[in-house]
């Protein structure tokens, strides 16, 4: 699993930064046939050329050229190219910069306007419009451009997307996302960590998805769960390890693997610990 734009590096992609922070990555490298992808930032894929599908728990999509998928920030996907041909412009919306974004255009956001906002939304796919491929056209000469005003360009364009994307957004559901961005929505946590649960995330990370710092997201679980996020994980864990190990013909590591246990050895104490007996000796029937 790779993330990003953390993984994003100039091997494989040129990238654009405002204020230290990824906008836009274009890659210059054949793409890896299929990878899975954790969207650190909320994302918005342009494709230049070739095919891609992306395949989550609730959907398959394939998209091609003149597509635009926008994937919201915590967000994994199987990325599989269709060709060697696929070629994207990546662009990464930090939520401090929406927010300025939306507090400077409060007048495109009238709430009686917004539809309800859906927690389980996948990913949106839009159609290009000629302004908007103009906008992409004029991006790519800033991947050379040598300028002290850089950040300050880089920042109108960032404006100047998102104007564009509310125009070709149809449904509105983009534009009660960005709102909900700016209004500080927390993400409801048993939602949260029923998806996330078999995820490798920190707990920093975990904060980040549910709109809290971490000593307010460590507070407000211990108020609605009575225990610790990292107890809390661990049990979940091996309560589906347990599960695994009753229904499905996997072995103790492909288990380990599954419910994001890096050490196979950890998993097996952590599991007698909480069982009294090994996982193998309970995939055998010895239970106590």
């Amino acid at each position: 699993m790779i993330r990003v734009p953390s993984f994003i590096h100039a091997g494989e992609f040129q990238s654009l930064k405002i204020k230290d922070m990824t906008f836009v990555a274009y890659r210059n490298q054949d793409p890896p046939l299929r990878n899975e992808v954790f969207f650190e930032e909320h994302a918005l894929i342009f494709v230049l050329e070739g095919e891609k599908k992306f395949v989550t728990p609730e959907q398959d999509i394939r998209v091609k050229k003149g597509n635009v998928v926008f994937i919201p920030r915590g967000y994994y996907t199987m990325q599989e190219a269709i060709n060697k041909q696929y070629r994207s412009l990546v662009f990464f919306f930090n939520e401090k910069l929406l927010k300025e974004f939306v507090a400077g255009h409060l007048s495109l956001f009238q709430e009686n306007s917004l539809v309800e906002p859906d927690p389980n939304q996948g990913l949106l796919v839009f159609g290009i419009n000629e302004s908007l491929e103009k906008y992409i056209d004029s991006i790519f000469p800033y991947f050379h451009l040598e300028t002290q005003y850089l950040n300050h360009f880089l920042n109108l364009k960032l404006q100047e997307l998102l104007l564009h994307l509310l125009e070709i957004d149809p449904t509105g559901k983009l534009k009660s996302i960005v709102y909900n961005i700016y209004k500080g929505e927390k993400a409801d946590l048993e939602f949260l960590m029923d998806s996330y649960y078999l995820k490798p995330l920190s707990m920093e990370e975990l904060s980040r998805l549910s709109g809290r710092s971490l000593s307010a997201f460590k507070r407000d679980f211990q108020k609605q769960f009575q225990t610790s996020p990292a107890l809390w994980l661990k049990n979940k864990r091996l309560e589906h390890a347990r599960l695994l190990l009753e229904n499905t013909g996997m072995n103790v590591s492909e288990i380990s693997m599954e419910i994001g246990y890096e050490s196979v050895s950890h998993f097996i104490k952590a599991f007698k610990e909480k069982y009294h007996v090994t996982p193998s000796h309970y995939k055998e029937g010895e239970r106590s």
